[in-house]
């Protein structure tokens, strides 16, 4: 982990120095059987490593309990849900994503990046690499066991460490309610934009459908005027930009989400990651010491108890004994609780190191909407011209009292 001398509790990352540790590829290779999918595999390739290896969903899940089994303390962003019976593609695309923008989050944790169980699933191809990630875990430990500063952890922890982190916590809760609203009004902007995409094409057929219409006109009905038929012509070629309207706000539609939408997933992600980091700490480690502590009052009470009824020297050594190892119990939990407060002041600066994200959001979010209004805007401009014959006089020629500006009210 890169931190500055004399003090290893401080990151000093940069977002792009994070994003740059590596970029991971999730794609879909089903399998079909039938017209029913067998089984989804995915196609994972690491930048980094400069691999390409394919897994699928349980892969994923074994990788992920490997994570949590070696790193606690640590955010290891949730996997998205298994697929339901009947599980349709849009769910497995969203599935797709999720796990693009999970294994993404890890690649790029500065602990999770380079122990060997990462190295392991973005790159070992044999046959069976769930048993692979599991002997690589075996007799090692978690990161507590293995971290050199563990028994010091409470030496680089600020005095008020239980203020700061509580303040972080409301924070980032803050943080991620506000976020949740953006991605939510997001996604509507993006489905308003696909929308838009299918009425204007259906928009268009329709003018064809009408300026391609065969029905005789009866001559009674036209008084010798050939401003239907001229109208007709019109209406029957103006399908064609309006495609390519529709086409233009589909395109933004589909930036959008790309850039946009799946950014603030993925910082969602993250933030979900640190909140389910928080409760961890609560009722694991801090509540395992709380319990530690509550039994070795109870042992050190019956202690008094056994010397005041006089008991005998055998039973007396037994329950002696006992609090001695509650004692070790209770120093290890004790470790154990600073190590997971130290991991946690870590693990908040790296969420504060995520944050300029938002100006990557924005300015993806202003450049579609700039370069989507452009667009249309050219082509709207190109259609105008082609209305002209619509807006004619009695005798076919463009009337000079009217134009595609005025109203509708008669003069």
């Amino acid at each position: 982990m890169q931190m500055p001398p004399g003090n290893p509790l401080l990151l000093s990352l940069t977002l792009q120095e994070l994003l740059a540790r590596d970029a991971v590829q999730v794609e879909l290779i089903p399998e079909k059987k039938g017209l029913f999918l067998k089984h989804v595999e995915y196609e994972v390739s690491s930048q980094r490593f400069k691999s390409c290896v394919y897994r699928r969903y349980n892969d994923f899940v074994v990788f992920h309990e490997m994570l949590l089994q070696k790193f606690p303390y640590r955010m290891v962003p949730a996997l998205p849900p298994k697929r339901m019976l009947g599980a349709d593609r849009e769910f497995i695309e969203a599935r797709r994503r999720a796990l693009k923008r999970f294994i993404n989050l890890v690649a790029r944790h500065p602990p999770f990046s380079e122990d060997v169980v990462l190295k392991l699933f973005l790159s070992f191809s044999g046959p069976d690499v769930q048993n692979k990630l599991k002997e690589s875990a075996q007799c090692v430990g978690d990161e507590f066991m293995n971290c050199k500063l563990a028994a010091r952890a409470k030496d680089f922890l600020p005095a008020d460490i239980q203020t700061q982190f509580a303040i972080s916590r409301e924070l980032i809760r803050n943080i991620y309610n506000s976020f949740h609203k953006l991605r939510d009004r997001a996604e509507r902007m993006v489905s308003r934009a696909i929308d838009n995409a299918a009425d204007l094409l259906i928009f268009g057929r329709e003018l064809s459908a009408l300026g391609s219409d065969t029905t005789p006109l009866p001559s009674w009905a036209t008084l010798n005027s050939s401003t239907w038929g001229s109208l007709k012509q019109a209406l029957k070629g103006l399908s064609v930009e309006f495609a390519l309207l529709a086409d233009k706000a589909a395109q933004q539609g589909k930036q959008e989400e790309n850039d946009v939408v799946e950014k603030l997933n993925l910082f969602l992600d993250l933030l979900q990651s640190y909140k389910d980091l928080c409760e961890r700490h609560e009722k694991g480690v801090l509540h395992k010491h709380q319990r530690a502590l509550h039994k070795y009052s109870l042992m050190k009470r019956q202690m008094m108890s056994a010397a005041v009824q006089d008991r005998e020297p055998e039973s007396v050594e037994q329950l002696e004994s006992r609090i001695v190892e509650q004692e070790n119990v209770i120093q290890t939990m004790e470790l154990r609780n600073y190590f997971s407060l130290y991991c946690l002041h870590q693990e908040t600066q790296l969420v504060h190191v995520y944050l300029p994200l938002t100006s990557h959001i924005l300015g993806a979010f202003v450049s579609s909407q700039i370069q989507g209004h452009k667009e249309m805007s050219k082509v709207w401009n190109d259609l105008q011209p082609k209305l002209q014959c619509l807006f004619a006089g009695p005798h076919g020629a463009p009337s000079a009292s009217r134009s595609p500006h005025d109203g509708l009210s008669p003069h």
